[in-house]
C-alpha cells in the first residue's frame, strides 16, 4: 500500500522532454480498476505514468529515509534528514592512482579543502564558475557520467542515499523520472548469471513490474553504480560485445559495461562511487567529471556530534576531548569515525562523567567492539554469564580470523561463502551488524542472499590485530611462522612478546604501499598490558612483561633507523604513539627548533616531517623553511606547507604557491583548535583567487592570526580590497600586516584605509616599505590618522619617494588628537629640511605618543636635525644616520655611493680605477729561483 503523504509530488507535471502522452498511448500497460481513474479526470495514460512514478518515488523513499547506525534495530534507526551533514565534494581529475593506504593518505591531505563545494544534489550540473558553463557549450559536452572517489567510510553511500531520498520527497532533481541504484556488492551475487537489463531492474524494484521495456529511452532517468572498488565482476570496455537493446540477454558484466560506454540507454545518467584504488577500472574517456569526497572539515564534525548527541553538555565534552586528542581529531574526517567517537565516548560519559577517556585509536576501538558486544547481550537477553562470555569470545575470534584472513587477500566485501570458511555460522554472524555489516533487501529476488562487511576498512585491521595476537598469546603454529624468521620459527612456542612484534614490524615495513601499517600500529596497541586487559574477556589471559614491552619500544625505534622509507618510518612512530612513547616527538620538536643547517631533507622526508608536526599533540612555536636544507628546495617546501595546521608561527617565503596551496593555509585559519598567530608568505605570486582563499580564513570567528607578512607579492588594488575586507570584519584578530615591496596604486590603498578606518580594525603595526607610494598615498593615510577609529602604533612608509609634498599630507593626520603612533619610519622618503621643519611642527602639536622617528637615508640638514632635537624631545630616538645631499636622488639612486681605497687596510691585491668605480683584483705569480 502507497502512503500518499510519503512522497510530494505534482501530478499533472509530465515533462515534454521525458516522457510523451503519445509513447504511453501505445506501449503503458493498464492495472488500474475504474475506480482508480475516477479518482482524477485527466487522461488514463498519465494516470498511469504518474502512479507508477508515485509508487518508485514511495519505494525509494522508504527505503532510504533512514540510516542505521550499528545493530539493525529499531534503536538505532535515525532519520537521514535529521542526521545528514553536508560533506566536502569537490571537482578534479584524477591524477593517477594512489595505492598508499587510505588512512595514511587521508592523514597526509587532510586540510585540504575547496572553498565551493559540490553539493551531492548537483553531481550532474556544472560548477557556476565564469566560463565554465561556457567551456562546456563550446566542447558540446554535458555531464553524463559521474565518477566520485572518496576512501572507505568518508560518506559516498550516504551521499547517494541523500540524493535520492531529496528526489523522493520532491526537493531536487524533479526533472529526474526514475532513479535505479545498483550496488556491486549486490550485483556480485548473479555475476555468473544472463540478464537483460530490463529484467534486472525488475528483480532490484519490483514496483516497476507494469512498466514496459521501451519506457527506459524515453524518460530521464539516472543509474548508480555504488561501491566500484566492492565489484568481484569483470567490466569489458576494449573489443567487448555491444549491447544496445534493454530486452537484450547478456553477462551482468556486459550490461554494465555498455550503460557505461553509452552504448545501452546513450540518454541515462550515471552516476559511479569507488575507493580511490579501484578508479582506474574504467578508461577516462567514459567519464564525464572527477569528484572527490573529502569528509567533514572542522565545523561539520561539530555539527555531526550536536546532532548525534541530543544532550548539549554532553556533546560540548566530546567535541571537546576529540580536538585535544589530535590523531583521534584528524581520523574524524571520516563520517563513520565519528560515529565510532561518538558511540564510545558518549556511552562512557553516561557512566562516569570522572571516567578516562580514550587517548588512542587503539583504545578507541577496543571500547567500540566491548560497547557492540554489550549491545548484542542485551538483546539475546543472555542470563548466564559463563555461556554469554564464551559465545561472545568464539563469534569474535572467529570473525578477528575472518578479518586477518581477508585482509590477507585484499578483500574488505566478504559473502557468505567467505564466512564459512573462517568457520562462522552465518545466523550468528548476522546478530552482529554492529560489528559485520550486513546489507539484506527484501524487496530483491536475487537469492535473499547476504553480503557482508567490517563498520570500516579500519575495523577489518583491528580485528585483524586482534586474531594475530590471540595467536601469539595461544601459540598458533600456522600464524606465528608468517611473522617470524630463523631460529624462532622453529621455536614459536617459546618467542618472546619483542621478538614476535619485530617479526611483524619487518613485514610491514616491506610493504610499498604500507597496506599493513594500520594493522602493525593495533597490533602494538593491544599489547599494552592496558589494552590486553581491556580485552581479557576475548584473550582469555593476558601478558605482563615490563622488560618485553620495553624491547618493543626499542625495536621500534632501532627501527626507524634502519634503511626505511620515510612513510614506513612515520608509522612506527604512530605504533610507539599507539604504545603510548612520546619519545619521538620530543625528537621531533628538539630538531625542528635546533634548525640543523646540515640536515639535507629529501622529499619524502618533507612529507613525513609535516605528518609528524600535523599529528603531534604538542603545538609547534615556529616552522621556518629557510632554516633547512631541502633537495628540491621548492617542492619540498610545498610538501611541509600542511603544517601549517600545528603550528604558531609559519614562514614560507619563496615556496612558489598557488590558490591550491593558500587553501591549505585558509582552512588552518578556519579550524576550531586553530593555533596559527603569525604568517609569512612574502615573495610568493599568490594572485587574486589565493589572497581571496587567505582572507576567507582570517575572517573566520576560529582565526587567530595576529601577524602577516606578504612582502613582494605582487599585490595590486584587486588584492587591497580583500584585505580591506578582513579589517572590516568583526572577526579579524591581526595586529600586524606587512605589504612592502608592492607597487601599489592609489585606488588600492585607499581600499586598505577604509577598513583600517573600521571600529573593528586591531590593526597596531602598518608596513608599506617600498610600495612605490605618493603624495596622494600620503593623504588618504593621513586620513587614518585622523580617525578615532584608529588603532595604530607603528607606521613604517621607508623607501618611498614621498619628497615635501607627501610629508606635508602625512603631517595632517600626525598633528591630530587622533593619532597614536609611538613609531614613525620614513628611511629614505626624500625627506629635505622643509620635510623636517613640517615634522617638527605636526608633532609639537601632538606631543605625547610619538617615541622614536627614523629619517636615515634622507637630507635634513644641520638646521633640521636641530630642529627635531629642540622641538621634539620628548622622543626616545631620533635616526637620521646616513644623510647627505646625494640622499635626495629618486628611486635607488639615493643609495649609490663613490667607493674609496683606505690605504692603511686596503688588501694589497686589489686597485682602483676609472674614477675609483672599478675594482681589480690582481695576482702577483712567484718567480722562479
Amino acid at each position: 500500500m502507497i502512503r500518499n503523504s510519503a512522497v510530494p509530488f505534482d501530478p499533472v507535471y509530465v515533462s515534454s522532454q521525458t516522457c510523451t502522452s503519445s509513447y504511453y498511448q501505445n506501449h503503458f500497460s493498464h492495472h488500474y480498476t475504474e475506480a482508480d481513474l475516477e479518482l482524477d479526470s485527466r487522461p488514463p495514460v498519465l494516470n498511469d505514468l504518474q502512479r507508477v512514478k508515485h509508487q518508485h518515488k514511495a519505494s525509494m523513499n522508504k527505503k532510504y529515509e533512514s540510516l542505521f547506525e550499528g545493530i539493525n534495530l529499531q534503536e538505532n534507526q535515525t532519520l537521514l534528514n535529521r542526521i545528514y551533514t553536508q560533506l566536502y565534494i569537490i571537482e578534479g581529475e584524477s591524477e593517477g592512482v594512489n595505492e598508499e593506504h587510505e588512512v595514511l593518505q587521508m592523514e597526509k591531505c587532510y586540510k585540504t579543502l575547496q572553498d565551493t563545494p559540490i553539493n551531492c544534489n548537483d553531481i550532474f550540473n556544472p560548477l557556476y564558475e565564469p566560463g565554465y558553463e561556457e567551456m562546456r557549450r563550446e566542447k558540446k559536452d554535458k555531464i553524463k557520467t559521474v565518477l566520485t572517489k572518496g576512501i572507505a567510510g568518508i560518506g559516498k553511500t550516504v551521499s547517494v542515499q541523500k540524493f535520492i531520498l531529496d528526489w523522493a520527497e520532491g526537493k531536487a532533481n524533479q526533472d529526474v523520472d526514475f532513479i535505479f541504484v545498483l550496488p556491486f556488492r549486490e550485483l556480485n551475487l548473479i555475476k555468473d548469471h544472463q540478464y537483460s537489463l530490463h529484467r534486472l531492474l525488475l528483480d532490484f524494484h519490483p514496483e516497476l513490474q507494469d512498466m514496459d521495456s521501451k519506457i527506459y529511452s524515453e524518460c530521464k532517468v539516472v543509474f548508480i553504480f555504488d561501491g566500484l572498488d566492492e565489484s568481484r565482476i569483470t567490466l569489458m570496455f576494449s573489443d567487448s560485445q555491444k549491447v544496445s537493446d534493454v530486452t537484450e540477454i547478456s553477462s551482468v558484466g556486459l550490461l554494465m559495461s555498455n550503460l557505461i560506454k553509452g552504448d545501452l540507454l546513450p540518454s541515462a545518467l550515471i552516476w559511479i562511487t569507488t575507493r580511490p584504488a579501484a578508479a582506474n577500472q574504467i578508461p577516462s574517456n567514459y567519464i564525464n567529471r572527477v569528484t572527490e569526497i573529502q569528509g567533514f572539515n572542522d565545523p561539520q564534525k561539530e555539527e555531526y556530534f550536536r546532532k548525534r548527541i541530543h544532550d548539549e553538555h554532553q556533546a560540548s565534552r566530546v567535541i571537546s576531548h576529540i580536538r585535544r586528542a589530535r590523531s583521534l581529531h584528524i581520523m574524524c574526517h571520516i563520517p563513520v569515525f565519528c560515529w565510532i567517537s561518538a558511540t564510545v565516548l558518549q556511552n562512557i560519559l553516561k557512566q562516569d562523567l570522572s571516567a578516562e577517556i580514550p587517548q588512542t585509536l587503539t583504545e578507541m576501538y577496543i571500547y567500540f567492539l566491548l560497547i557492540q558486544t554489550n549491545m548484542r547481550n542485551q538483546k539475546y537477553e543472555e542470563r548466564n554469564p559463563k555461556k554469554l562470555l564464551q559465545s561472545s569470545r568464539e563469534v569474535i575470534v572467529k570473525l578477528a580470523e575472518l578479518a586477518f584472513n581477508q585482509l590477507m587477500k585484499g578483500n574488505v566485501m566478504f559473502y557468505e561463502e567467505d564466512l564459512r570458511e573462517s568457520g562462522i555460522d552465518v545466523l550468528n554472524a548476522s546478530v552482529y551488524s554492529g560489528i559485520c555489516t550486513e546489507i539484506f533487501r527484501e524487496e530483491s529476488v536475487i537469492y535473499h542472499r547476504k553480503v557482508y562487511s567490517f563498520v570500516h576498512l579500519s575495523f577489518q585491521e583491528f580485528f585483524a590485530a586482534l586474531y594475530v595476537f590471540y595467536c601469539y598469546l595461544h601459540k598458533n603454529s600456522e600464524i606465528l611462522k608468517m611473522f617470524l624468521t630463523g631460529k624462532s620459527k622453529t621455536q614459536f612456542e617459546n618467542v618472546t612478546l619483542d621478538v614476535f612484534l619485530r617479526g611483524a614490524m619487518n613485514k610491514a615495513v616491506k610493504s610499498k604501499n604500507g597496506h599493513l601499517d594500520l594493522f602493525l600500529r593495533f597490533l602494538h596497541g593491544i599489547s599494552l598490558v592496558s589494552n590486553q586487559t581491556l580485552l581479557q574477556d576475548v584473550l582469555i589471559h593476558t601478558q605482563n612483561n615490563p622488560e618485553s614491552i620495553k624491547k618493543v619500544i626499542q625495536n621500534l625505534k632501532r627501527g626507524q633507523k634502519n634503511n626505511v622509507s620515510p612513510e614506513r618510518w612515520m608509522n612506527l612512530s604512530h605504533c610507539l604513539i599507539e604504545m603510548k612513547d612520546n619519545s619521538v616527538v620530543e625528537k621531533m620538536q628538539v630538531f625542528l627548533t635546533s634548525g640543523k643547517k646540515e640536515k639535507n631533507l629529501t622529499l619524502a622526508q618533507c612529507s613525513t616531517l609535516a605528518n609528524m608536526i600535523l599529528m603531534s599533540e604538542e603545538v609547534l612555536d615556529e616552522l621556518d623553511l629557510t632554516k633547512y636544507k631541502i633537495k628540491s628546495s621548492k617542492e619540498g617546501r610545498l610538501r611541509l606547507l600542511p603544517a601549517v595546521g600545528n603550528c604558531r608561527k609559519a614562514v614560507f617565503p619563496n615556496c612558489n604557491l598557488s590558490d591550491q596551496h593558500c587553501e591549505i593555509v585558509a582552512s588552518a585559519l578556519q579550524s576550531s583548535n586553530s593555533s596559527l598567530r603569525e604568517l609569512d608568505l612574502s615573495n610568493n605570486d599568490l594572485g587574486v583567487s589565493g589572497v581571496k582563499l587567505l582572507c576567507v580564513g582570517m575572517k573566520s570567528p576560529n582565526c587567530q592570526l595576529n601577524i602577516l607578512r606578504l612582502v613582494g607579492c605582487n599585490l595590486s588594488d584587486q588584492h587591497c580590497k580583500l584585505m580591506a575586507s578582513v579589517l572590516l570584519s568583526s572577526n579579524s584578530s591581526l595586529r600586524e600586516l606587512d605589504l612592502s615591496n608592492n607597487d601599489l596604486e592609489v585606488s588600492g590603498v585607499e581600499q586598505l584605509c577604509a577598513g583600517l578606518k573600521s571600529s573593528n580594525c586591531q590593526l597596531n603595526i602598518l608596513r608599506l616599505v617600498g610600495c612605490n607610494l605618493s603624495d596622494q598615498h600620503c593623504k588618504l593615510m593621513a586620513s587614518v590618522l585622523l580617525s578615532s577609529n584608529s588603532s595604530l602604533r607603528e607606521l613604517d612608509l621607508s623607501h618611498n619617494d614621498l619628497e615635501v609634498s607627501g610629508v606635508e599630507q602625512l603631517c595632517a593626520g600626525l598633528k591630530s588628537s587622533n593619532c597614536q603612533l609611538n613609531t614613525l619610519r620614513l628611511s629614505g622618503c626624500l625627506v629635505t629640511e622643509e620635510g623636517c621643519a613640517a615634522l617638527a611642527s605636526a608633532l609639537s602639536l601632538n606631543p605625547s605618543h610619538l617615541r622614536e622617528l627614523d629619517l636615515s637615508y634622507n637630507h635634513p640638514g644641520e638646521s633640521g636635525i636641530k630642529l627635531l632635537s629642540e622641538t621634539l624631545k620628548h622622543l626616545d630616538k631620533l635616526n637620521v644616520d646616513h644623510g647627505g645631499e646625494f640622499r635626495i636622488r629618486a628611486g635607488l639612486h639615493k643609495y649609490a655611493c663613490d667607493l674609496t681605497l683606505d690605504p692603511n687596510t686596503a688588501n694589497k691585491h686589489l686597485i682602483l680605477s676609472d674614477d675609483n668605480r672599478k675594482v681589480t683584483s690582481v695576482v702577483r705569480e712567484t718567480q722562479p729561483a
